[in-house]
Order: C-alpha cells, then sequence, then structure tokens
C-alpha cells in the first residue's frame, strides 16, 4: 500500500528562482547528493523536462526510476512514475506559494506518494520516505538560496 508524505518549507528566494532549479534536471546531481545520474528523455513545446531518467543511491541500494513531469498550473510540479525498479508507485509535486510581507519569499510545499516493490516493515518504509522528502526539500531551499545570493 501506498504511502503519502507532506512537508512544507519557506525558500528565500522567487517562485521563478525556485523553477530554475527545479527544472534543470541535468544539474541536479551537482546539488541533490543521492542522485547520481539524470537524463532527461523528453521535453515539451516549451523546452522543459516532460519525461527524466535517474539513477539514485542510498541507504544502500541503487535505483533507477524514470517520472513523467506536468506543469498545467504555474505554481505546480508534478510527476509520476512511469517505470521503476524498486519502487511501484512515486508520485508527487512541489506547490509554490508566495509569501506576504517584507522580503521575497515562497512556501514550498512538496507531496509524495511512494510504494515499495520489496516488502519492508512499515517503520522502516516511512522513514526512508520521510529522509527521501526531507532531503529534497533541504537540498532544494540550500540551492535555490545560494543562487539567490550569487
Amino acid at each position: 500500500m501506498a504511502d503519502a508524505v507532506t512537508e512544507r518549507m519557506t525558500i528565500h528566494a522567487s517562485k521563478e528562482a525556485c523553477f530554475d532549479v527545479l527544472l534543470d534536471f541535468e544539474r541536479y546531481p551537482e546539488w541533490a547528493r543521492d542522485l547520481k545520474e539524470v537524463e532527461v528523455l523528453e521535453r515539451d513545446e516549451q523546452g522543459r523536462g516532460r519525461l527524466v531518467r535517474y539513477r539514485a543511491a542510498g541507504m544502500g541500494y541503487s535505483t533507477s526510476y524514470t517520472l513523467e513531469y506536468d506543469y498545467d498550473d504555474g505554481d505546480r510540479v508534478t510527476w509520476k512514475l512511469v517505470d521503476g525498479d524498486l519502487v511501484r508507485q512515486l508520485d508527487g509535486c512541489y506547490l509554490f506559494t508566495p509569501v506576504e510581507g517584507g522580503d521575497e519569499a515562497v512556501e514550498v510545499e512538496y507531496q509524495l506518494t511512494a510504494d515499495l516493490k520489496m516488502p519492508l516493515p512499515g517503520f522502516v518504509k516511512r522513514r526512508t520516505q520521510l529522509k527521501i522528502m526531507h532531503t529534497a526539500v533541504r537540498e532544494l531551499k540550500t540551492r535555490v538560496e545560494a543562487q539567490s545570493l550569487a
């Protein structure tokens, strides 16, 4: 059975800066430490990655999976698993909401629904999902804010 997790965090940069980093798939291995290789297989009419293959390593495993991205909403990037060797489901989204107030900032909400093909105890599965989610949001925040200061 698939489990869903959500995390929210404020990034001190514009929504556009977040999208610039998020959609530059080929550079993910520079800042997302568990990703070893990323290849854009297909692009949409605006040049954004539509079908993206990943090779990741973490927690003693190496895995490959392909995600299909959708950009229907200007504030959201969603994806669905197309193929994966260790996962049956790996669907999610990033939602960016501008923070009202003084400086330029957005709240990012990361949602992930995952289901592994191999049987694992519930607490191990949950810990793995939380690690993926927390790392993804933290590393995105670090990269976007560093580029915004440069």
